[in-house]
């Protein structure tokens, strides 16, 4: 299948997004819109780095890529609106296996009411797919990692770790439970976006995806906030399924395991009632993790652990690669 085929047999022929104005058919896209700011995001995904086809059908792969840039499109309080796809691919992959990658990118659009409007496809030797998507959010309601104060409540949504226990079972033979509950969490995440975008009257907001573990995200928002953050081990959230593990998987992997897609955040107390609500209306499970604080040493804006002894201690900055962190940590 040459270039001109395959964007023919991926082209949508109507449009749900109204601010379009030209999508797919010419050197780039046109879509129009004068009230709200546009917030865009993109991620490459490449075989046997990010993905591999012995944990992954083509199906996942599309679903997957999408659904993590989404992610981020959440975190900074977007309402999704596009997408365009540009891949790298080799001889080794037929049509039929890049349809499915297709199928699988549309269905985890059209939860969004997302519309195709571009992209690129060359021949290379490894297959590589980036996605850039786009979306919108209220004036002056992008969300960022800068803006948490002293004494605001630190939350967590979902359950952490679900993710890397569903690729240790598809990696590392065995008796399980819940297996296919463990491989949708890690093949087929779904982004938190109606819980952020309900978040959109509040005036200050810190939202952050979890796509490399709580640790690590955690920090990137100390270190642009310039503060400290202090998370409870035992509030950290974790499902029942992932109680069959050991207490030091469950705890590596709801900590650094990433690719869960749920949303850490921050928000001053007096409005923790309003987000629990906009939990409760989205059905999205919503935990108070922690707590954030002044830097202790001008300079340094570190995470810590409370463990269960009350015994407190700096967290480490590290996030997990699940190709890469078979050999190391990247």
């Amino acid at each position: 299948m040459d270039e001109f085929s395959f964007i023919n047999s991926i082209k949508q022929h109507t449009y749900k997004q109204p601010s379009v104005v030209k999508g797919i058919g010419d050197d780039a896209a046109v879509f129009r819109q004068p009230y709200r700011d546009i917030i865009t995001a993109v991620d490459t995904f490449v075989e046997d780095v990010h993905f591999a086809r012995t944990t992954m059908a083509p199906f996942h792969i599309g679903f997957r890529s999408v659904a993590a840039n989404v992610s981020d499109l959440a975190a900074m309080g977007a309402t999704p609106a596009f997408y365009l796809v540009s891949m790298i691919i080799p001889k080794t992959w037929p049509p039929d296996e890049l349809d499915e990658i297709y199928k699988g990118m549309k269905k985890m659009a059209s939860r969004h009411h997302m519309d195709l409007i571009g992209g690129d496809t060359v021949s290379g030797p490894v297959l590589s797919v980036s996605v850039t998507v786009i979306g919108y959010a209220n004036m002056n309601r992008a969300r960022y990692r800068s803006t948490s104060n002293e004494q605001d409540i630190v939350f967590a949504t979902g359950y952490l770790g679900d993710s890397r226990a569903g690729f240790h079972m598809l990696t590392t033979p065995g008796s399980y439970e819940n297996e296919l509950y463990f491989y949708d969490r890690h093949r087929k995440p779904l982004p938190r976006v109606d819980f952020a975008v309900g978040l959109s009257n509040l005036k200050r907001v810190t939202l952050n995806d979890i796509s490399d573990g709580i640790a690590n995200e955690a920090a990137e928002i100390a270190e642009a906030s310039k503060v400290d953050i202090v998370l409870y081990d035992e509030q950290i959230p974790i499902s029942a399924p992932l109680g069959q593990f050991s207490p030091k998987q469950q705890y590596e992997w709801k900590l650094f395991g990433g690719e869960d897609f749920e949303l850490v955040g921050t928000v001053p107390e007096y409005d923790w009632g309003h987000v629990k609500e906009i939990a409760q209306q989205t059905n999205t499970p919503l935990k108070r993790v922690g707590v954030v604080e002044r830097s202790k040493n001008p300079g340094q804006h570190n995470v810590f652990i409370v463990d269960r002894n009350n015994h407190k201690k700096p967290l480490e900055k590290k996030g997990y690669t699940h190709l890469a962190d078979k050999d190391k940590k990247e």
